[in-house]
């Protein structure tokens, strides 16, 4: 029986590593890359069933690399992993082909449950404390900055504020509730 082959593509080697040696540890044949580039050099021989991309990284982020990962591995199930969320960047993840979009820091366990996850549960009950005021307007400002392919300046003339403010906004982490 050959071993399941999955890809870690996350810029942040202590997670990556550790990630790894729990996958390996369970069966997997893992490879890691730091950045896009370096996952597109592998995919060239290592052809991943599963895999997990960091959304921001140095170069290329995780949703620009998703397309090109599933245009060389279609049947490749992807988990984007990300420390800054937002509900736009999940969306935009899910349209893109990912099957999940978990928040860091996330153990082997969630990514594996991500990734076993075959469609989103439509008997689920929403959640009936609604979101704050302050995380909707993160939420806002990730979907403005998002259709803006992440351009800070035209984001802020898009929002009505200086591109200073909107960076120090960019710079905290979101809220929670």
């Amino acid at each position: 029986m050959s071993q399941t082959r999955f890809l870690i593509v996350d810029d942040d080697p202590v997670f990556s590593r550790v990630l790894a040696r729990s996958l390996t540890r369970r069966g997997y044949e893992t490879l890691v890359a730091e950045s896009a580039e370096e996952a597109l050099t592998l995919l060239e021989e290592f052809q991943p069933e599963l895999a997990t991309l960091d959304l921001k990284m140095e170069g290329e982020t995780g949703l620009l690399l998703l397309p090109k990962l599933l245009d060389i591995a279609p049947n490749c199930k992807t988990v984007i992993l990300t420390g800054h969320s937002s509900i736009a960047t999940a969306v935009e993840a899910i349209k893109l082909g990912a099957v999940n979009y978990l928040c860091k820091p996330a153990d082997t366990d969630e990514v594996l449950a991500a990734l076993a996850q075959e469609e989103a549960n439509p008997g689920q009950p929403i959640a009936e404390k609604p979101m704050s005021v302050n995380r909707l307007t993160w939420e806002h400002i990730q979907k403005i900055l998002n259709e803006n392919d992440g351009n800070i300046s035209a984001t802020a003339r898009q929002l009505g504020m200086h591109r200073r403010t909107l960076q120090r906004k960019l710079q905290k982490r979101p809220v929670r509730e």
